[in-house]
Order: structure tokens, then sequence, then C-alpha cells
């Protein structure tokens, strides 16, 4: 399955019924990372990455080629020595910094950006577009160069032609 297949599947639905758990584990087995907003201040990841963070009034979330969220620097127990090596180890894997968007647009309450190429989709709230969730390849997180320009999903490359946003 491809990340403009998955975008295009889960586009339209409601808050509540973003991902089921079968396509949680498509999502997974095929390499992707779903994004999404649930409530005012959280970001929930599903796929390969199975966790959340929070984000409320959006923030940045740094993802890492070995599946996993880094953790902030100030929720790091900078009193021990090994959880500050820690950090900065997992902080030296190839990553890119997810950036959550509350409330920036006039149409959707959360929208993302990642330095990767992705493919989005909508969620619903009352048959409204609240949240413009993304799909992208965890792969990308270390093929692309760090200092690569952010990729901005459009819906209209995701779902009407299946190409990946620009």
């Amino acid at each position: 399955m491809t990340k403009e297949e998955l975008a295009a599947r889960l586009h339209g639905r409601s808050i509540g019924k973003e991902i089921t758990p079968e396509e949680e584990q498509l999502a997974k087995d095929a390499g992707l990372v779903v994004v999404f907003g649930y409530s005012d201040d959280n970001v929930e990841l599903r796929g390969v990455i199975h966790d959340e963070a929070g984000c409320y009034n959006g923030g940045e979330v740094e993802l890492c080629e070995d599946e996993s969220v880094l953790e902030a620097w100030d929720q790091v127990d900078h009193d021990s020595e090994r959880a500050c090596e820690e950090y900065f180890e997992r902080k030296g894997l190839p990553h890119k910094t997810l950036v959550c968007k509350w409330g920036e647009g006039e149409t959707y309450s959360w929208t993302y950006e990642i330095g990767v190429p992705c493919a989005s989709f909508d969620v619903l709230e009352n048959g409204e577009p609240w949240c413009r969730g993304i799909v992208f390849a965890i792969a990308d997180l270390a093929t692309q160069p760090r200092g690569a320009p952010l990729s901005k999903a459009d819906p209209a490359t995701a779902q009407e032609t299946g190409k990946e946003g620009v």
C-alpha cells in the first residue's frame, strides 16, 4: 500500500474513527506513518510509529528513523547522566521535525508539515473539515536531508491525483 492509497482510504473519516486497527497494521506493514489530531492538544501517530505527543496550541515533534518519537529536551531528566546521554545519542539519529499547527488556517483546526514527501487526508467533525492529516514513509526520514524544505500536503494532489504533496 502506498501513502497515497492509504490517505485516499482515510479521507473523510470522522473524529474518533480516523483509522481502524486493521488499517494501522496495513500502514505498519507498508512502512507508513499516519498523523492526525486528537482534541485540541494531541497529535496521534499510527502505523510504524504508534505514539502520541502533546501539542496544545500546536508545536513540534521530532520523529526518528528508528520508528520512534524523540523526547523533548525539557522532558529529559537532567539529573540523570544516562538520560542525557541517551537523548543526545538519539538526537544524532536521522530525524525530521513534524510541525503541528493548531488553528492557523480558516478551514482546519489541525494541519501538519514535515520535510518528507507526504499525502494528505481530511478528518471531519459533524461533516465539516477539522483536521488535515498526513501519511508518509518512515524510510523517508533517513533519505531526506535534514535541511530539506518542508512538505505541505496538498489536498488536491493527495486525493484527486494520488501524487505527493508539494
